[in-house]
């Protein structure tokens, strides 16, 4: 019998529990060990994941626990003096987003875990969501014909009013970036693993809650090597049809010319053949627990199979360098008001 791999986390926020939950699930790994400032945080967290022991900081935790994947869940300020100090002491990293804070600090992460030899991953979920893979396999088999563009309209709703966000991510409130660099990252990298590579960006940018620092909506149009076309259309505020308006965070249809592929806020998808009035669901397999489908536990089941059976690795630290290079150049385009190309690494 294979022996489990050793996970120790780092944070105990609001989202850290969907990685707790899903590594206890997962066979082949074993949590030992939750780390947090907040004692009391990492000690219910400890508790209600069965981790035995807790730590306050990841010196002493790095310090006596033997660990072989180390799942960063802090806040990004703390993401690079995390990697910088167990880089070369845990073979593989896993580290939240938004990655190390921006493009600098991750530039700089990466090199940190290369030189060490330590695998640096990116968790990034949202490409794990089911629906997503699901249409990632539709247009593999050709479903669609020649894609022209895939629009994915973010409406949870749940940034109207003063006390936008703070009952579950607080800090949200005081992120100078928030839109782009929270939250349409993940749509960005959605887009990427539909649709392939990114030659040039074009965004308007807005706040519409004075209550917080950054923007909440907002456009973003991609342009792809391909010649197809993407746009992210993201409102905070406004909602859309759904019994959870956070399990799917909105509303996506991709067009082709033989068919248009259309996902709801329910998780169901609908394939309607160009010039019929017809939609038939298209059925794919998911559960509903977690977050989104369950694609926590589908991303990291994923690392898993990576480090036990060499499978390519989705989200690599370096291959995610592209999605904030893409953030970046959104933001130079809002202040410019003009397309920016950006290149291959």
């Amino acid at each position: 019998m294979t022996e489990s791999l050793k996970i120790a986390g780092i944070g105990a926020g609001f989202f850290s529990q969907f990685h707790h939950e899903a590594w206890r699930r997962l066979p082949d790994a074993e949590l030992l060990a939750i780390c947090d400032r907040d004692t009391s945080k990492a000690e219910a967290a400890a508790q209600a994941f069965g981790a035995p022991r807790t730590y306050d900081t990841a010196e002493v935790l790095l310090a006596n626990e033997a660990i072989d994947i180390l799942d960063i869940a802090a806040p990004p300020t703390a993401h690079l003096d995390l990697i910088r100090l167990a880089a070369g002491t845990v073979p593989t990293i896993v580290c939240q987003k938004p990655f190390c804070g921006g493009l600098a600090g991750a530039e700089e992460a990466c090199a940190i875990a290369a030189a060490a030899g330590t695998t640096l991953v990116v968790h990034e979920n949202f490409r794990f969501q089911p629906w997503f893979r699901a249409c990632k396999t539709e247009l593999e088999i050709g479903a669609l014909g020649e894609v022209y563009e895939v629009a994915f309209r973010l409406r949870p709703g749940d940034g109207q009013g003063p006390r936008a966000y703070l009952d579950r991510q607080p800090y949200f409130q005081q992120m100078e970036r928030f839109l782009l660099h929270e939250t349409a990252v993940h749509l960005l990298d959605v887009f990427r693993y539909l649709l392939g590579e990114v030659v040039a960006v074009f965004a308007d940018l807005r706040r519409l809650n004075p209550a917080i620092a950054g923007e909440d909506a907002g456009l973003v149009i991609l342009r792809f090597a391909s010649g197809s076309r993407a746009l992210f259309d993201g409102n905070r505020l406004a909602d859309h049809a759904a019994e959870n308006r956070r399990l799917t965070m909105g509303e996506m249809q991709i067009d082709g010319a033989e068919a248009c592929l259309r996902l709801d806020g329910f998780g169901r998808l609908f394939l309607r053949a160009h010039g019929s009035n017809q939609e038939d669901e298209v059925a794919y397999e998911w559960q509903d627990r977690g977050y989104g489908g369950d694609c926590v536990h589908s991303f990291q089941a994923h690392v898993l199979r990576h480090l036990r059976e060499g499978a390519p690795l989705e989200t690599r630290a370096e291959d995610y360098l592209t999605n904030l290079e893409l953030v970046e150049a959104a933001y130079r385009s809002n202040e410019s008001g003009r397309w920016e190309e950006v290149g291959p690494r």
